[in-house]
């Protein structure tokens, strides 16, 4: 080897071996905590027939697509959280017709010859309690998976606002942020009335 092949050749392992202590620290360091190193915005509390459509998720090997309550593959889309964007109506139509409900064409949901075809199939009391477990999927305020952006002021909301949308979009649409606030207000109001 001539003597620049040799020096990035060191560079690359050393860039390496960096990485792999750096990833074993923090891994360490993450089993070792007691608390989480990022702040767990998702939650569940299930009823019954919230755990038992948890289960029929789970023997519907939904969890090789799909991740929920902590375990799962990230192949498809992450449920944690998502019964706070959705209700179970929503849910049960989803399951059922997902392609009907959701108004476009879906991965792996809808008919033959996709993958989740057998989703529709499943009993409608099944389908009832599976849309119940995803409406049991709660995402705090600020999680990605919510509704609602972070309480208070945020400076980076406001950059990519700048930054993104398009000129006039105020005229046409309400920051979801000033009715919240509104909505703060008049819950205030009406508690002290």
């Amino acid at each position: 080897m001539k003597k620049g092949e040799k020096i990035l050749f060191g560079i690359v392992i050393f860039l390496i071996v960096i990485t792999v202590i750096n990833f074993t620290v923090l891994e360490s360091v993450r089993r070792n905590s007691e608390k989480p190193l990022f702040p767990i915005l998702t939650h569940f509390n299930f009823t019954p027939e919230g755990l038992h459509g948890y289960e029929i998720y789970q023997h519907s090997n939904c969890y090789s697509c799909h991740r929920a309550v902590g375990s799962g593959t990230s192949m498809g889309v992450s449920l944690d959280g998502l019964g706070s964007k959705h209700d179970e109506n929503y849910f049960y139509h989803f399951l059922k017709e997902p392609e009907k409900t959701y108004g476009a064409k879906t991965m792996d949901h809808g008919l033959p010859p996709k993958d989740a075809a057998y989703v529709s199939d499943i009993p409608d009391a099944d389908l009832h309690s599976m849309a119940i477990f995803l409406s049991e999927l709660k995402a705090d305020q600020g999680s990605s998976s919510a509704f609602e952006p972070p309480k208070g002021e945020s400076s980076f909301i406001d950059a990519m606002v700048d930054m993104w949308a398009p000129d006039g979009w105020r005229t046409q649409f309400k920051d979801i942020r000033e009715w919240l606030k509104s909505k703060t207000e008049e819950e205030k109001q009406n508690a002290t009335h």
